[in-house]
């Protein structure tokens, strides 16, 4: 087994040892799991500069993972299942996403249970550090690896792409994704390197001379060279989009983060007692959920095959890789940032769709899960968006050619399921514009659709497919051959319509990257690489009132006060006003409808008033109360979220309501 240690530091009651109903009272353990990998083994090779990595006596690359474990104080009184929470850049993402949780700004903050939904399932929560170049801060779990060394034994230097686009004012930038660890640059003379500029995403680039940017940074007001900062003495200008292409110096071993995730999970589900395994002869199946950053590390993870461990077993029976698209990421690349995320990366790259297709520019046959298939050897797997991710340009490529011109089905052990007018982080309510992690703001207020119930009825549905063979509710998403697919462009007459909303004037396209010989050895030989043609992007299209019609319809967007979109525009205040809102993630909006047919009149919005659609708020939650029950009876949602939906629907119907006076009569 890979696993040589397993470390446990702590142990500790969660939230003060409180009972989760039948299963009672959680321990909260945390340590270090430490790793020998063996570099020549079948199931490794595949881990980019693997063989450049130096070995111990025994031949084998040494890394170290923090760990992470919420278990039944009983085992026994568990479900005897592992739900594998892949770390987003550190942070620990379920709690929020199935309990319901508080999302603190702290990551060193004590673990809120939520509403308990994980442990009342009985599930073992596991964290597994597994990205190299994590901030040092609090509470991040990361994971150590070696560098690659060359043949004479030094560090490796080569090519590297670091994008940013500010939302302020700024004369330095870190040569780093939301400032994790940087690549230095191996010699501060900027001559061999370039840097680029977009007023835009898609906007062709232009180079910025030599001489006005350094690799430097400002210390009390001066400025001190730098090799893992940019400055430019004229600023950083709020909202375009900069690109720096630089010789780097020091190559972490990016890929053994997958090797972590798997031989961790594999350990806890076949270790023995006798090798320190605390979940010894206790589990009997693992899921794994990763959302956005963590749900494309899991595409990786999936596409490279490593769900079978170096004994050639099942690692993961179930998959849910949430709000990733169509994308992959810089998880097994030479100088790889797994923090990115770019359209111009390897990780923006065919395939797409978990079945086979030919990408007819370059003839090459490829799917997903293709080699998981040839195999016989496949879990179940969900693979769940919002509207966010369509928007963004790649979500509509896992079900549709790649010209756009008609649907692909997923195969016989996949679900895809799109949660209609939702953004890419499940939705808050009172409504806000302004994203207090990053200050990021946006023109509209911020989508408050919360879809934590869909997720927590898809794993349960997992759960009973996994290990009793019941099937889940069909994949739903939209379709060109029911007419809930369309080009954006379509959609934005609609949008335009109403009061005050803005549409945006620049859309993202995945396009088809060339980096030149390497890529399938995770090295770029050519950087920038060459962009070819665009991709096709759909997305949901509309009802007169500006909701989805394909996918999952929460009664949020069925029984609407409001139109919600997954897309956004940047406040003028942050440059670029005019582009899609990206903070940490496409934002979405919440457009509430004008409360009275005075305002609607006034305004001159086309959109019913709240007063003209319901006659109460009775009226209202009753229909309400049986759009969701209608969700339970189809599979979508559990019994036990109805009245969930129904308090959370009563407090945006009072909120959205205020300004309501009289109430129109029936039939009105």
């Amino acid at each position: 087994m890979a696993v040589t240690e397993f470390e446990i530091k702590s142990r500790s009651p969660l939230a003060k040892g409180v009972a989760f109903g039948e299963v009672g009272p959680y321990e909260h353990l945390e340590g270090i799991v430490h790793l020998g990998t063996d570099p020549n083994h079948p199931r490794n090779r595949s881990i980019t500069d693997l063989d450049l990595a130096p070995r111990d006596a025994d031949g084998r690359v040494r890394s170290s993972a923090e760990f992470s474990i919420l278990r039944p104080a009983n085992p026994q009184m568990g479900n005897h299942r592992i739900f594998l929470d892949v770390l987003n850049r550190g942070r620990r993402r379920a709690l929020k996403y199935f309990n319901s949780a508080l999302d603190p700004l702290d990551p060193s903050a004590p673990l809120d249970p939520g509403n308990g939904f994980l442990m009342r399932e009985g599930y073992t929560v596991v964290w597994c550090g597994w990205q190299h170049d994590v901030p040092p801060d609090s509470g991040l779990l990361s994971l150590k690896v070696p560098d690659a060394l060359g043949p004479d034994g030094r560090p490796i230097s080569g090519r590297i792409s670091v994008t940013f686009q500010p939302n302020g004012p700024t004369q330095v930038q870190a040569l780093s994704d939301r400032m994790h660890r940087p690549y230095p640059a191996v010699s501060m003379d900027n001559r061999e390197a370039t840097l680029m500029v977009r007023d835009y995403d898609d906007a062709p680039p232009v180079t910025i001379s030599h001489d006005r940017w350094s690799f430097a940074k400002l210390e009390g007001g001066q400025v001190v060279p730098d090799p893992s900062h940019v400055y430019m003495a004229s600023g950083f200008v709020p909202g375009k989009m900069y690109e720096v292409v630089y010789t780097a110096v020091g190559a972490p071993v990016v890929g053994l983060g997958l090797l972590a995730t798997r031989d961790t999970v594999s350990f806890l589900k076949h270790g023995s007692a006798q090798t320190g395994n605390p979940c010894a002869d206790d589990i009997q199946y693992a899921y794994a959920f990763g959302a956005s950053q963590s749900g494309r590390f899991l595409r990786q993870l999936l596409y490279m095959e490593l769900n079978d461990d170096e004994e050639d077993r099942r690692v993961f029976d179930g998959l849910i890789p949430h709000i990733a698209g169509g994308r992959r990421g810089e998880f097994n690349q030479r100088f790889g940032q797994p923090s990115r995320f770019s359209k111009w990366s390897m990780g923006a790259m065919f395939p797409f769709t978990d079945t086979e297709q030919t990408e007819p520019e370059t003839e090459r046959i490829d799917g997903l899960l293709s080699r998981l298939m040839a195999k016989d050897n496949m879990p179940r797997v969900f693979f769940t968006n919002s509207s966010a991710e369509y928007w963004r340009g790649d979500a509509s490529l896992i079900h549709t050619d790649v010209e756009g011109a008609r649907d692909v089905d997923p195969s016989e052990l996949v679900r895809i399921y799109h949660y209609a007018g939702t953004q890419h982080a499940s939705g808050n309510f009172p409504l806000v514009d302004t994203n207090p992690r990053d200050g990021s703001r946006g023109q509209h207020r911020f989508n408050s659709v919360d879809y934590a119930p869909l997720l927590r009825a898809a794993l349960v549905r997992l759960d009973r497919w996994v290990t009793s063979g019941e099937a889940p509710p069909p994949s739903r998403f939209p379709r060109l051959d029911e007419g809930t697919a369309a080009p954006p462009s379509r959609t934005a007459a609609t949008f335009k319509s109403f009061a005050g909303v803005s549409f945006p004037a620049h859309m993202s396209y995945m396009s088809r990257l060339d980096f030149g010989a390497g890529p399938e050895a995770g090295i770029a030989a050519a950087l920038p690489p060459l962009v070819g043609k665009d991709y096709p992007a759909l997305v949901s299209a509309v009802d007169e009132d500006g909701n989805e019609l394909g996918g999952i319809r929460l009664p949020d967007v069925s029984v609407p006060l409001a139109t919600h979109t997954g897309w956004n525009l940047r406040h003028p205040d942050m440059g670029g006003s005019d582009q899609l809102l990206d903070a940490g993630g496409l934002v979405g909006s919440t457009l509430p409808f004008p409360a009275t047919r005075t305002d609607r009149e006034t305004t001159g919005d086309p959109r019913l008033s709240i007063e003209e659609r319901y006659i109460s708020r009775d009226d209202y939650l009753d229909r309400v109360r049986r759009a969701a029950q209608a969700l339970v009876d189809e599979g979508y949602l559990l019994a036990e979220d109805i009245e969930r939906v129904a308090e959370q629907s009563s407090e945006r119907y009072d909120l959205f309501r205020s300004r309501v006076g009289e109430h129109q009569p029936t039939g009105n």
